[in-house]
């Protein structure tokens, strides 16, 4: 029997990507930056919809449905409403923005039309459709979910109008009960503080929440007071006296920053405690914000699952702390949270809801680990080893293991390139810097040597799932890493001072210091068996050698690099850094025996995010 098969595609704003299910099963997603190296790259995933093609053997005459995830004219709608809410402010940008949407987004079916015809000039056009963008997030969160139903909530800056929705999810149908639309927006609301303390917007989010416990939110009733105003259910108005992203080419204006006294951070300039208290307090208001609304949302519509999709989503401190308050008996959130879920959520969307299939339930979920891009077979790297001039043993697997164990409890830090590479912004061990968790400098190295970034910034642990419990406060299993929760008490080391600051950075705070952040929290990512193998067995085997079953793991990058996609550009990245080892599946490459002369300093290659 001929098996259906959906595409879905976000393109066109940030985070591009496709994704392919068939007879309603996840099969593949990837990112367009991954194929790029443009971050956040948002232009049509002509890279990506082509590796699909090739990694599935396939082409597109095969397709019975493409699906976009966001319907283009609804949010034009929404732009000129803004323009004429706020007229006459706002005209400079409405005369920048006009010709681009006049020339390219309005018409967006024919470009994604002209688009698919470069891989089949006869595709025909009425297997293309539109979802809306917070059904396609709900969708994403829901479907692969291990619920049969599900309160599911989106947060994210916005998509055409919502830029906060609720629905309820049951068996194969997603119903939306409720909205805030622009330009009340938690996910912008964050942002404009992320613009305001110098880092990059739909980027820099995560720097922002990872400096927060540095800070102290002393300005939270402020922010309260002044900016938004919190009902009682947990909905919320933001004051656009305050704001300049509704009307202007920044997120914040001279009145926000007169209210805390600074204008903005320029990028790259010292952080200051003020930064950081501001960054404490927003991300309080945040966690106060969602705490109050799911509170209210699971008393009116009392289920006991919650899904979560949307930018805000990839908050894993709000994650953590609604997992401590017991809101809801279980929690899913959808691993590629933002715009680039999208293109899956469009994709179960219409195998549901418009075709009105079947439901089969996961009971883990239907993920895969979220493992679904491109993977590599020993032929292809052995070629492309060769061609670039590398040094390499090939190990069987055994050896392999046993080697790179024994490396990271010495002290090197791993490059490790295994399998099918992750979907989402998370690297979950298929792409990976891997390193030992129980040196205290480790975290200042990795993020200065080998990242080339803020020094601040904390460091995840990938721990075996068994053994979690006995480290960290968390009672489920978190292998898309989107959890924070604290290192348990025994594993802590008491300390003389409890000044908070970026002198401190390097203080052993417990028997894992590289991956506990100054507050004692960790972005736990639980690894088992069943999902990644290989990953589960050097875990294992560390722990073997030395009592601790847990490795730090970051993104295989730089900063301003997405994840590397190919050997090739491992390999760039481990010449590039002071990274000892290059693992790509069991082949070996040392630093020190690689030739000198193919070092190269390629940081200035991709802008600073």
């Amino acid at each position: 029997m001929k098996k259906i098969r959906i595409i879905g595609i976000s393109a066109f704003f940030h985070d591009s990507a496709v994704a392919l299910i068939e007879d309603g099963k996840v099969i593949y997603a990837s990112q367009e930056e991954r194929f790029t190296r443009k971050k956040n790259d948002s232009s049509f995933p002509d890279n990506a919809l082509k590796d699909l093609f090739a990694f599935n053997r396939i082409k597109l005459r095969e397709i019975d449905y493409i699906v976009f995830f966001e319907k283009p004219f609804l949010k034009f709608e929404r732009l000129i409403e803004t323009y004429l809410t706020f007229a006459p402010k706002g005209l400079k940008q409405f005369l920048f923005s006009m010709p681009i949407w006049l020339k390219d987004k309005l018409f967006m079916k024919n470009q994604i039309l002209n688009k698919l015809k470069v891989f089949d000039q006869n595709f025909n056009e009425s297997k293309l459709f539109f979802s809306e963008h917070h059904l396609s997030h709900a969708a994403s969160a829901f479907f692969p979910s291990p619920y049969r139903s599900a309160l599911i909530l989106t947060a994210d800056g916005v998509g055409e109008w919502a830029t906060t929705t609720v629905a309820i999810g049951k068996n194969n149908s997603i119903e939306i009960k409720k909205e805030i639309n622009f330009p009340n927006s938690l996910g912008l609301l964050y942002s404009a503080f992320t613009y305001y303390i110098g880092f990059k917007v739909n980027s820099g989010e995560y720097k922002l929440m990872g400096l927060a416990p540095y800070g102290k939110p002393i300005y939270s009733n402020l922010i309260k007071k002044n900016l938004v105003d919190i009902k009682n259910d947990g909905s919320f108005r933001l004051n656009q006296d305050f704001f300049s992203y509704a009307t202007g080419f920044t997120m914040t204006n001279a009145k926000f920053n007169k209210l805390f006294g600074q204008n903005p951070r320029k990028p790259e300039s010292k952080i200051l405690k003020f930064h950081m208290d501001i960054a404490s307090s927003i991300q309080k208001v945040t966690e106060e914000i969602m705490l109050l609304m799911l509170t209210n949302l699971q008393k009116d519509f009392k289920q006991e699952n919650l899904c979560l999709s949307g930018g805000v989503a990839l908050n894993c401190v709000v994650n953590g702390l609604i997992k401590k308050k017991n809101i809801f008996k279980n929690i899913w959130i959808q691993p590629a949270a933002g715009d680039a879920g999208g293109s899956l959520g469009s994709a179960l969307a219409l195998w549901y809801m418009h075709l009105k299939k079947k439901r089969i339930i996961n009971s883990k979920d239907s993920m895969k680990g979220s493992y679904l891009g491109p993977n590599f077979d020993n032929k292809t790297i052995r070629k492309t080893l060769n061609n670039l001039g590398a040094v390499f043993k090939q190990f069987v697997n055994k050896d392999m293991i046993k080697f790179v164990a024994s490396k990271i409890s010495k002290g090197q830090a791993i490059g490790w390139f295994q399998g099918r590479m992750e979907f989402g912004p998370r690297a979950l061990g298929a792409r990976s810097i891997l390193a030992d968790p129980r040196d205290n400098k480790i975290q200042s190295e990795l993020n200065l040597k080998i990242k080339f970034r803020e020094s601040f910034r904390p460091f995840a642990p990938s721990v075996l799932e068994h053994h979690c419990k006995n480290w960290f406060n968390l009672n489920q299993s978190s292998p898309y890493m989107l959890v924070v929760s604290e290192v348990n008490t025994n594993k802590l080391i008491k300390q003389k001072s409890k000044q908070k600051s970026l002198s401190s950075i390097n203080n052993k705070r417990s028997v894992i210091p590289g991956v506990t952040h100054i507050d004692n929290t960790a972005r736990v990512q639980t690894v088992n068996k069943n999902t990644n193998k290989k990953f589960y067995e050097l875990i294992e085997e560390f722990y073997n050698l030395t009592k601790t079953p847990i490795l730090i793991n970051t993104s295989f990058n730089i900063r301003g690099e997405p994840i590397v996609c190919t050997p090739k550009d491992a390999f760039k990245c481990f010449m590039g850094t002071d990274l000892d080892l290059l693992i790509i599946e069991n082949f070996v490459l040392e630093k020190e025996k690689q030739k000198s002369s193919l070092i190269k300093d390629y940081k200035k290659e991709f802008s600073l995010d």
